[in-house]
């Protein structure tokens, strides 16, 4: 069996050094950061300092395939998950009312795992050390590569303190930082230009802790509650043990969203988004975090991943040093996990490194990220102008046709109201279980939502763009 050396120890590097290790691989993981602390995991938990994951402090959700993952890949670790206090969200549980129909066969898969991320990750990594062929290397971080005589083939790494790693395999789960992209320069290799586009979204987050065991309103998004809106986001996650967290999404330049970072201010307008509410009433729940700010990178697909034209054999990205899609869709961790599995079953496809391996590579990780990297470009797009709008008093943007003619996301939204072939074509989408070309391209699919948006659907009570500025203001004035 081969060596793998995977650089970081995040979701994405735990998940590679996980699938390695169970097929016989030996790993080392070289991670900058210390070692996770010791103890229960609820404890281990809050005393976590993650300095190079600044997104570990906020909302995070397993989606349906990510669910999948665990569950046929990785068992033990969603056990794990479990015990931990984790819990399993029935997403037929979120069908708009009035939609009655009958249950399909894959029902089953519509399921999304209520945790926070950091206890996802504590899991994972000690389901990793307890791995005998991995080895985690702690306070080291990859300098650059080692390649053969004929510069053609990664055949390991070195690290900051002068350490050579020999490996078959070298992964870049340095998240989207994509170290990868400096190495190859240093090796002397171009590096193919990345698709991006922008997310245009500052974020504020913090956590909470129920008093009680009941949950204080329904989720009408199945793994969540709030709203995306015309202006402004606002959704809450239902975590482990009680916990549960809240993200506001606004545009980085809405100057009068900045008090978001008072505590106040940010109870105020969460308080005041639908579904929220409930769960910020007096004696309901108590934070447990302070309020945390992250700009959003932009949407992006690194192109050295899924060029089919690989500068360096045995070279590999993985996770968000692949591509990175807007947090708002939560779909980052599941595709890690994905990811990583797909990434493991075609090293051993194909075990020699060399162009048919790179070459498999890259279409794996194409197939499994430009999908989402397009509809998060045409969505996003869509989005930071219907928020503008908004914003600024400008008119209202014309209603957009997406790719080949595909319906918005929000118009597929608003006709998912009514009609229960597109709720669960556009959920199925949404968790990850069928891409968005595989169900809006579907004619008959479309037909159903040019039919649905024009049956009324209940009016969602979300605070105008006025009575949000007045929330963010009125707790300080």
């Amino acid at each position: 069996m081969s060596t793998v050396v995977v650089a970081g120890a995040s979701i994405a590097g735990l998940a590679t050094a996980l699938a390695a290790s169970l097929r016989g691989h030996r790993v080392i993981v070289v991670e900058r950061d210390g070692p996770p602390p010791d103890g229960p995991v609820a404890d281990a938990v809050g005393r976590w300092a993650r300095p190079s994951v600044p997104q570990a402090s906020h909302s995070h959700t397993l989606t349906s395939v990510g669910v999948r993952v665990l569950r046929t890949r990785a068992p033990h670790v969603l056990a794990a998950a479990r015990a931990a206090g984790a819990q399993l969200l029935d997403l037929l549980t979120a069908r708009p009312p009035g939609v009655a129909d009958e249950p399909e066969a894959d029902d089953a898969e519509l399921v999304a795992l209520a945790c926070r991320r950091t206890t996802l990750e504590l899991v994972l990594h000690r389901a990793v050390l307890d791995q005998p062929r991995v080895q985690v290397r702690y306070g080291l971080k990859v300098e650059a590569l080692l390649v053969d005589r004929a510069g053609r083939r990664a055949t390991g790494v070195t690290t900051d303190d002068g350490d050579r790693i020999a490996a078959d395999v070298v992964v870049d789960a340095t998240g989207w930082r994509a170290a990868s992209r400096s190495w190859l320069r240093i090796a002397g290799h171009p590096v193919a230009a990345d698709l991006t586009s922008p997310t245009d979204i500052r974020g504020y987050s913090r956590f909470y802790r129920l008093r009680g065991t009941d949950a204080p309103g329904p989720l009408n998004r199945g793994n969540a509650a709030g709203v995306v809106g015309d202006h402004y986001a606002g959704v809450l996650h239902p975590g482990d043990g009680g916990t549960f967290s809240i993200a506001l999404a606004v545009l980085p330049d809405d100057d009068a969203m900045r008090e978001l970072r008072d505590p106040a201010a940010f109870t105020s307008v969460a308080a005041s988004t639908p579904g929220l509410g409930p769960w910020l009433a007096d004696g309901v729940a108590d934070p447990i975090s302070p309020v945390h700010a992250i700009s959003t990178r932009p949407n992006v697909l690194r192109g050295h991943v899924v060029s089919p034209e690989q500068p360096l054999a045995g070279l590999f990205g993985v996770g968000d040093a692949a591509g990175v899609t807007n947090p708002l869709f939560g779909r980052g961790v599941s595709l890690a996990l994905a990811h990583a599995f797909e990434l493991v079953d075609l090293l051993d496809a194909h075990p020699d490194p060399g162009p048919a391996q790179s070459r498999a590579a890259a279409a794996t990780a194409r197939d499994l990220l430009l999908p989402w990297y397009l509809q998060a470009t045409e969505d996003d797009r869509e989005r930071i102008a219907r928020w503008r709008a908004a914003v600024t008093g400008a008119p209202p943007a014309p209603a957009p046709v997406g790719h080949g003619g595909r319906p918005a996301l929000r118009t597929i939204g608003m006709a998912a109201a009514t009609d229960p072939v597109v709720w669960r074509g556009l959920t199925r989408v949404l968790m990850g279980l069928a891409t968005p070309a595989a169900v809006f391209d579907d004619e008959g699919f479309r037909a159903r939502v040019r039919d649905a948006v024009h049956v009324p659907a209940a009016p969602t009570p979300a605070p105008t763009r006025a009575a949000l500025v007045r929330a963010a203001a009125g707790e300080r004035s």
